[in-house]
């Protein structure tokens, strides 16, 4: 791949001890500080939260948004006449899409999938669509994110090795066509790592990608359901051979231990819609581990919901009030819960950094789990 001169990633520093580092990805709408974690925008929003307070409150670098959602409503045409998601949703800062591939095969009704890509029925009215790489890519060129994925089958936990080498193989041979296709030079396509479970697979996944990345790539198909213990294994495996000049962008995972362990395994990126669909349902993250704030040992809980976050729920807002509008239904609780769990997650990224400055981060790792109880 041709190096693009909108886009850099510089490693600013490293661990002594692990394989976790601090760098800076340059992009069109601003330069990323990693390791990151990005808020998950599906349908062109975060849900709950304003573009204003993901970005002053919440201290958001950069945000995610779905190609196949934006695909089924409002439609990549419709974004494209707006100038754009930039435009569209209100947001100045850089925008990651994926490739629509994993929805296309975890939502929807499949009906084939071939080497020219896949037919599907939308899991929302039943219509039939077809998506093949240079689709994936034409709609991501259409929505204009700064950071785009390649075309990809995720295959599931537990298939054979068999079909995860033949997916694979389909993954691979859909990279060249998205690589082929792709000619925007303001957005960065970022290759897939797939293989499933199996380690050869993994590594012959990541050889194809050192020598098509340009900045950066991504892990796909972690954290379908496997034992954390097992992706944390693969994991280790991968990390020694990753190209040391590129970002490194593992999808879909976003629980805090998974962040720390992440980070340590030589991550840069992550994303995940948990922390604002468990802030609907009236859970958050805090320093002192998670809590279901509908409790009923709330009720009187005239403190704020984590006395170490300094974001805008905790600063005006006391436990028994959040736990008045879950009980009440009042749509504020989710929007407080929201802004905290997202701020919760990119201040622990600001803790990893500082840590990773300070070379303690497997102390930092250490004193954290006790603390929090994340990994139990």
């Amino acid at each position: 791949m041709k190096h693009n001169p909108n886009f850099e990633f510089k490693v600013k520093q490293k661990s002594s001890s692990t394989f976790a580092r601090i760098g800076e990805l340059k992009t069109p709408h601003g330069v990323i500080e990693t390791p990151v974690f990005m808020p998950v925008g599906t349908r062109a929003t975060v849900k709950a939260v304003e573009p204003r307070e993901l970005e002053n409150d919440i201290h958001a670098q950069i945000i995610l948004a779905n190609t196949y959602h934006c695909y089924l409503r409002p439609g990549a045409d419709l974004v494209e006449k707006a100038g754009g998601l930039h435009k569209f949703m209100n947001w100045n800062k850089p925008i990651l899409t994926d490739s629509g591939g994993f929805q296309v095969f975890s939502l929807s009704d499949l009906n084939k999938i071939t080497d020219d890509g896949v037919e599907f029925k939308s899991h929302l009215d039943g219509s039939k669509h077809f998506f093949s790489p240079e689709k994936s890519i034409e709609i991501q060129n259409k929505l204009g994110s700064d950071i785009i994925m390649a075309f990809d089958e995720c295959s599931n936990y537990g298939v054979s090795y068999e079909y995860a080498r033949s997916a694979l193989e389909r993954t691979e041979k859909w990279l060249d066509r998205c690589v082929a296709y792709h000619k925007n030079d303001k957005q960065m396509l970022f290759p897939i790592v797939q293989g499933n479970f199996f380690s050869d697979l993994r590594q012959k996944a990541l050889e194809k990608v050192k020598n098509v990345a340009d900045v950066g790539f991504s892990i796909g198909g972690l954290s379908v359901g496997e034992p954390k213990e097992l992706m944390y294994k693969l994991m280790d495996e991968m990390a020694p051979n990753y190209p040391e000049d590129k970002a490194r962008y593992l999808m879909g995972v976003g629980s805090p231990d998974c962040l720390v362990e992440g980070v340590i395994r030589g991550i840069d990126m992550f994303d995940c819609v948990l922390p604002t669909r468990i802030a609907r349902n009236g859970t958050a993250f805090t320093s002192t581990g998670k809590i279901v704030i509908k409790n009923g040992e709330y009720k009187e809980k005239f403190e704020p919901l984590d006395a170490e976050c300094d974001c805008y729920c905790c600063r005006n807002f006391t436990k028994a009030y959040l736990r008045h509008l879950f009980n009440v239904d009042e749509i504020l609780g989710a929007q407080l819960l929201s802004i905290h769990n997202l701020r919760y997650l990119t201040n622990l990224m600001e803790q990893i950094k500082q840590a990773i400055r300070e070379d303690r981060l497997l102390e930092f790792r250490d004193e954290y789990f006790a603390k929090t109880g994340y990994n139990k």
